[in-house]
Parts: structure tokens; C-alpha cells; sequence
């Protein structure tokens, strides 16, 4: 735990458990760990209701930990199940409950149980995909995961460096039974084919602790790339709080080739909301067009990237892209479009009020209510290309407010002269490492307006 901190005084942390040895186990290292330090340990489990004994199980969980003093959770995932991408979409609904409850209940650190093998199989995973560095540092040990409502969570894998088989033998000293999930087992899911992989090419001397030392060599080689890519995002690039993002060509021109697609690849990544960039080969070939003679505008990862005259480089929302249409409720917070926490204050009217992309069909509402009541809208701060994909609170009669423009219709104004919609953006990945996810910047000046 000593390089994942720093911690409180008396920390407070939680525990994903599902009942398997890995998550077992290490719940019980974690509360020993917490009680050493006069702090407090609380055991998550997922019931995701994939199986019918899954409840069960989740008791029986609660059950063990009970006998130890470990305070208990068991989270179950709401809804109907989807019909494709299963694994994926409850892997994201587990953490989403995780993070969640812990924010709730005031706690930052969230601990789970992958161990050596689970990084050795991911490098093997991401190998076979034709990762580069990013990808082959594999599960990071540390990382924030943020919430919906703009909190976050910090991830903790302390047990990355150890073997399962460390863990089994720990649960057997101290007469621990576990939980043995059939999936674990089942070929149709890339896990176990990796693991049987793992497991052959062993005789040939790739083991799972030589892939795990790999993996720590790729974060250590990452880490040093992220400290160069921050440097030169702070040389090269204009965030607004408007969601978009100006990058300076000619300082892009001048970095490395790898450092220009690694900056390129961040930006996209913050600007559309996604936890991850795109494809290297697809930034390859962006780079190559931006960096080059290209002065043609393209999209790529659900953004536009638009080459201005100036010699910078628009990069913003794709409207189309900005499809989430999010009912909200007077006094409700939420996450729209993966980017901006919109919030309708306590005063609003009843509604109904739904907040989506102004597009271009509402932002000529705008112009004409605009125009109309004389109210002057700050469209000189949003390149035109960005205006369509910014968020906007809508009612059954059109644009009721859209904060980056100015633009708030009469009937949203409280008396006190406050308004009652507002919007922070919150991307699930920072513009650059080492910088919060959180983008704070003076207004740009749009000289094409």
C-alpha cells in the first residue's frame, strides 16, 4: 500500500470483492492493513444477476466478512441486461456502482484485487492487438475514476507484483473458503483462452512474472512520455470550458513526431469524452495530414479537427456525435455527453427540460430570440465550429439556455437574477497527464466569427 498513498491519517477505504481467492484475500490484507491505522475497511460486492447464484453468493460473502468484523455492501445493478457487449457494459456498471457508493459514503480510495497473472494476461491481450507503450504498461496501480457528478474515486491494484497462487495459500493459513466462478473458466470469454495461452507459452520461458516485470518497465517508459506530452501541451495548447480545444501548429510541427501523436491523441480523448484516444494507426494518419500540408477539415474519434488561418487547429465536438438527449429535473446534476456535469437549480420551474446539442437548428432559435430581445451573444468566444455541439437546456419550446453563449431565455432567470442552468466541463480523461480532467481557461477570441 506504501506507494499507492498518501493516505489519511485513519483511512477509509473500500474493497471490491466478489468472493473469488484474488478479491477475497484481499480484503482481509486490506482490513488488517486499515486497523493497524486506527482506519476502517468496507467490502463491495457486485451482483450483477448474470447468474442465478449469484445472490447467493453475495450473501455468502456478506456472511464471511461478518465473522471477521468487515463491514459489508452488496450493490446490485439495475435494469434490463443488454443484449450485446455484455462483459463490457457490467464491467462498466460495476465500477460505475463502486465509485459511486464510495462517493457517497465520503470515501477516495477504492481497492481491487488483479494480481500478477491478470497483468500478465492483459500485456499478452494488448500484444496481440499490436499495443504500443501505452497499451503494454497495462492495469496502472493507481488512477482516478470519475463520476458523473464530477467526483472521483482513486483505483488501487496493490496486488499487481503478487502471484495467485500467494493469495491462495494466504486465504488456506487463515481457514478462508472462497467462491470458484465457473466464467473463469469459460473459453468463450477472452480471460480464460488467455490464461490457457499464459500457460503454454510458460515452457518457453514467458511467464507471467517476466510479463508483469514487462508491464512495470511500459508504465515506467509511459510515465516519461506523459512528462514530455504535458510539457508540451503547455506550450501548444488553448483549452475553454467550452469543451473545445486551439492547438498551436507550429509548435506541434517542431515536437517529435511521437510526442506531436501522442498530444494529438489527448486531445481527442478529453474534447469526445472517451477514457481512451483513438487508434494509433487512425492518429498516424491525422498527424500526417495536420502536420503536413493539410489544410482540409476532418473528423476522427467523434471530434472535428478544423486547420484555421492562423495556424491553429480548431478541435471540437462533431455535433453528431453529441446524440445523448438527458431529461433533467430541477435540482439534479448530471454527466451529458461523457463531458460537461449539467446542473438545474432548486428555483427552476417544473419543465419538462431536456439538455442536448444546441445543433444548428437551435442555435438559429438563438440568434432570433437574440435578436429579438436585443441580448448580445458571446458567440466571438466559441469558434464556429464548436457552437453546434455545445449544451443546451431545452423545453417544449426550443433553447432555454445555453451558458457558453450567453443565452438564457426570460422565463429561466430567477428574480434574484441568478441563473438556474449551469454547465462545468468534466471530461473522463485530462487534456494532459498530470493536469486535472477539470479545464479551466480564459474565454478564446474567434476572429472568423
Amino acid at each position: 500500500m506504501e506507494p499507492l498513498g498518501p493516505f489519511e491519517p485513519s483511512p477509509r477505504i473500500a474493497i471490491a470483492v466478489s468472493g473469488g481467492p484474488d478479491s477475497l484475500a484481499l480484503c482481509l490484507l486490506a482490513d488488517r492493513w486499515t486497523r493497524a491505522r486506527r482506519g476502517a475497511a468496507f467490502g463491495l460486492t457486485v451482483d450483477h444477476r448474470l447468474r442465478p447464484e449469484s445472490g447467493a453468493e453475495a450473501a455468502q460473502v456478506r456472511r464471511w466478512l461478518a465473522a471477521r468484523g468487515i463491514a459489508h455492501r452488496t450493490l446490485r445493478w439495475p435494469g434490463a441486461r443488454p443484449v450485446t457487449r455484455l462483459q463490457e457494459q457490467a464491467r462498466a456498471a460495476r465500477l460505475a456502482l463502486l465509485a459511486g457508493w464510495c462517493r457517497r459514503a465520503g470515501i477516495l480510495h477504492l481497492l481491487l484485487g488483479h494480481q500478477r497473472e491478470d497483468q500478465a494476461e492483459t500485456v499478452l491481450q494488448r500484444f496481440v492487438r499490436g499495443s504500443g507503450i501505452d497499451g503494454l504498461a497495462a492495469m496502472a496501480p493507481c488512477r482516478l475514476a470519475m463520476e458523473p457528478a464530477g467526483g472521483g474515486v482513486r483505483l488501487l491494484r496493490p496486488l499487481l507484483s503478487v502471484s495467485r497462487d500467494a493469495l491462495v495459500v494466504t486465504l488456506a493459513r487463515w481457514d478462508q473458503p472462497w467462491i470458484d466462478d465457473p466464467t473463469n473458466r469459460d473459453a468463450r470469454h477472452d480471460r480464460p483462452r488467455l490464461a490457457a495461452a499464459l500457460a503454454r507459452l510458460g515452457s518457453e520461458g514467458l511467464s507471467a512474472s517476466r510479463l508483469a516485470s514487462a508491464a512495470a518497465r511500459a508504465a515506467g517508459d509511459r510515465s516519461a512520455l506523459d512528462e514530455l506530452c504535458t510539457d508540451l501541451m503547455a506550450s501548444c495548447a488553448l483549452p475553454s470550458p467550452a469543451g473545445f480545444v486551439l492547438l498551436d501548429l507550429s509548435v506541434l510541427r517542431r515536437a517529435p513526431p511521437a510526442l506531436a501523436v501522442r498530444a494529438l491523441g489527448c486531445v481527442v480523448s478529453a474534447v469526445s469524452g472517451s477514457d481512451y484516444p483513438p487508434r494509433r494507426e487512425r492518429l498516424d494518419r491525422l498527424a500526417r495530414r495536420l502536420l503536413g500540408d493539410g489544410t482540409k477539415a476532418t473528423t476522427l474519434g467523434g471530434c472535428r479537427i478544423v486547420p484555421r488561418r492562423e495556424g491553429r487547429i480548431v478541435v471540437c465536438r462533431e455535433p453528431s456525435a453529441a446524440s445523448e438527449v438527458l431529461p433533467l429535473a430541477p435540482g439534479e446534476s448530471a454527466l451529458w455527453d461523457r463531458r460537461f456535469v449539467v446542473s438545474l437549480s432548486l428555483l427552476a420551474a417544473p419543465g419538462p427540460f431536456v439538455v442536448r446539442r444546441l445543433g444548428t437548428d437551435g442555435l438559429a432559435q438563438v440568434r432570433a430570440m437574440a435578436h429579438r430581445t436585443g441580448m448580445p451573444l458571446m458567440t466571438d468566444r466559441i469558434p464556429a465550429p464548436a457552437r453546434p455541439g455545445l449544451p443546451a437546456l431545452f423545453d417544449l419550446d426550443g433553447p432555454l439556455a445555453t451558458p457558453h453563449l450567453g443565452f438564457r431565455r426570460a422565463s429561466l432567470q430567477h428574480e434574484s437574477g441568478t441563473a438556474e442552468f449551469s454547465v462545468s466541463f468534466r471530461p473522463a480523461r485530462p487534456l494532459a497527464p498530470g493536469l486535472p480532467a477539470t479545464l479551466r481557461a480564459l474565454p478564446m477570441q474567434d476572429e472568423d466569427s
